[in-house]
């Protein structure tokens, strides 16, 4: 199934993943399906390449079996990485400064047109003046924004590891600078609509917000209208820095973000004293809801503790198991208003879900 779509049998795996997801959340209340385009969806791709000869060609490797699969074309792929990859492979083809010892191309595309292509060789590109040349012919000949070449402790630069997605939701338009290697959501058409989720629970003037794990501040930043102020927290500095950047491009200014683990953050609402805080004043903030989107673990201890705290809740999940066992705690002190499934991931089993709380 790698790369292939099955669109006459889309409705049928959506019903399955329903049916899943209502089983594992039973007390779940005013379920919302949001579903994926059927095809050109995922606005990341990578692959591995292929040599033989003088050919070279894009492979997977099928994780059950093990075997390489040629891939000639990826319709999961949203239009212009699929329309771009053979232009790319047929002008790698055809330079042997590119392909040689080419081992990995990916591929980060966004809604509003830009284009990241990274190139990963086993041998050093730097001071070679013939691959850079032909990088910059590339760059120039395709539909390319960005290039990156990446070798062992090398990384070189034309002339950005970054693109800008641009979002539109309720009829508001948010720009998100998405850094290569970092996370982003892979299906932006689904994630605009989890952002309009999140917007809908959330409501207007609903006191302050908390955010765990933000990243580089997809949901803060869409969600900071709804609310008075809010606070987001996340451990990554790459995701922080960005996130900075995002509140500034996008004209934030009721939003803070800091570099702290959850952990630290409960600490911290305790009454423990961190340095990172002592521009924050921390007291001042009437917080309503807690929003959290944590990893596929779901929440530890500490942190499900703390979540069980606040008036509401709003929990974004990429893993139902982990969602299913912590609900078995927060629903001792909240109940269930509202529950959703974001198809993120078509023709797969992997269930992203939001579920918003209030208390009992």
């Amino acid at each position: 199934m790698l790369c292939q779509v099955f669109p006459e049998n889309y409705s049928s795996q959506l019903a399955e993943k329903v049916t899943r997801l209502q089983a594992l959340l039973p007390t779940a209340v005013n379920l919302q399906v949001f579903a994926s385009p059927t095809e050109n969806y995922r606005a990341r791709a990578e692959f591995r390449i292929w040599h033989e000869d003088d050919d070279a060609y894009y492979i997977m490797f099928d994780q059950a079996t093990k075997q390489k699969i040629r891939i000639d074309a990826c319709p999961m792929a949203i239009a212009s990485i699929a329309e771009l990859m053979p232009r790319l492979m047929e002008a790698i083809r055809a330079d042997a400064a590119l392909r040689f010892k080419l081992f990995e191309i990916d591929f980060l595309a966004t809604l509003s047109g830009e284009m990241l292509v990274t190139l990963i060789y086993r041998r050093q590109i730097v001071d070679d003046e013939a691959w850079l040349a032909a990088a910059n012919r590339l760059r120039e000949k395709l539909p390319i924004t960005h290039i990156i070449g990446r070798a062992r402790k090398q990384k070189i630069l034309l002339d950005a590891d970054f693109v800008t997605e641009t979002l539109n939701v309720d009829g508001k338009t948010f720009h998100y600078q998405q850094i290569e290697n970092s996370f982003t959501q892979p299906n932006p058409y689904v994630a605009q609509q989890m952002l309009h989720w999140a917007r809908h629970v959330s409501g207007q003037n609903a006191g302050d917000l908390i955010e765990l794990y933000c990243g580089n501040g997809n949901f803060s930043i869409a969600l900071a209208d709804c609310y008075r102020r809010v606070l987001a927290t996340e451990i990554s500095k790459t995701s922080v820095a960005s996130a900075q950047i995002n509140i500034a491009h996008n004209g934030i200014d009721n939003l803070q973000i800091i570099k702290m683990a959850a952990e630290e953050v409960a600490e911290a609402l305790s009454g423990r004293d961190f340095t990172r805080l002592k521009n924050i004043d921390l007291p001042s903030y009437q917080f309503s809801t807690i929003f959290v989107d944590p990893p596929r673990s779901g929440l530890d201890d500490v942190t499900r503790k703390m979540v069980c705290d606040y008036e509401r809740i709003i929990y974004i999940s990429c893993h139902p198991e982990t969602l299913a066992r912590d609900l078995e705690v927060l629903t001792v002190t909240h109940d269930i208003q509202h529950t959703a499934l974001f198809d993120q991931f078509p023709y797969t089993h992997h269930i992203e879900s939001g579920v918003f709380l209030t208390r009992k």
